[in-house]
């Protein structure tokens, strides 16, 4: 795919030419969505550029991408149009035309929060699911993503806490299991004979106290929600990468060219001294 196949990125939807972090957190997302689409009729609300639906649909049995822009339907039909099993179409996701129980997954990510109906958006998704219907649905954490880092989103309109994001939810589908969502440095052992089960991890709190679990405030939640049980070997952790490892590339070139740098200034000081000495040394004579 060239790069003039690519849609432009404003910052208001995530393409799949954006690197490093971003990359990381949209494509995680659809990624452990995948794993709960096969052989399912699959709607992507505000499917944006599409890639997350051309992803589902490697999976599933058929793939509906909305969104309300004009541009990006466009975009992602002419860009993944070779799917057989998935189609885009122009909608309001907060106002849905689907039939009623007429899909068996709902998949929104980073939408919610660009929304002032968002009642209407999960009431709307409710509808549409089958009653053994799941949604899948991301939002950031306003304590984290926003209060803490004093950071405005000029495309997000309302941000939820933890506890208004549950009552949004739960009034809707009595079945909800929260993940937290942020990208984090961590060293990883995993098992390389036989079959293991479970998990675990721990966070050192000032390179001196052991915390069991990941001991972090999420930037993103990500919510399975159903009106039945929902499945009882839902992961504990789930991991995404890459295996080119581009963050940590970056990183290590960052670090290379600092390092580099400060070399180079420590040569710059240590001539600057000596220059001055020779200075001091001629005005004395």
């Amino acid at each position: 795919m060239s790069e003039s196949d690519a849609m432009q990125f404003t910052g208001e939807r995530f393409t799949p030419e954006c690197v490093r972090e971003i990359w990381y957190e949209h494509m995680h997302r659809y990624a452990f969505a995948a794993r709960f689409v096969r052989g399912r009729d699959v709607l992507d609300a505000a499917c944006g550029e599409g890639y997350g639906s051309a992803l589902l649909a490697a999976e599933a049995r058929s793939v509906l991408g909305v969104d309300i822009s004009e541009q990006a339907i466009a975009h992602a039909a002419r860009r993944y149009g070779d799917r057989t099993n998935l189609r885009f179409e122009r909608g309001d996701v907060a106002c849905l035309a689907l039939p009623e129980r007429s899909v068996d997954v709902v998949v929104s990510f980073e939408t919610l929060e660009h929304l002032q109906q968002q009642e209407a958006l999960v009431a709307g998704f409710a509808r549409t699911l089958r009653e053994n219907g799941l949604l899948l649905i991301s939002s950031p954490d306003k304590a984290t993503y926003s209060d803490a880092t004093g950071f405005r989103n000029e495309f997000h309109v309302r941000e939820l806490y933890r506890d208004e994001l549950l009552d949004l939810l739960r009034a809707h589908f009595p079945h909800v299991h929260l993940y937290g969502q942020r990208l984090l440095f961590q060293s990883s052992l995993w098992c390389l004979q036989g079959e293991a089960k479970g998990a675990s991890a721990g966070t050192m709190r000032g390179g001196q106290q052991l915390v069991r679990g990941l001991d972090y405030p999420p930037v993103y939640y990500l919510a399975l929600c159903s009106r039945q049980p929902l499945p009882a070997d839902l992961p504990a952790i789930d991991l995404f990468g890459d295996r080119e490892e581009s963050v940590y590339a970056h990183y290590n070139h960052e670090i290379r060219k600092n390092m580099a740098a400060g070399g180079r200034i420590a040569e710059l000081e240590a001539e600057v001294a000596r220059l001055n000495a020779e200075i001091a040394r001629l005005r004395q004579t």
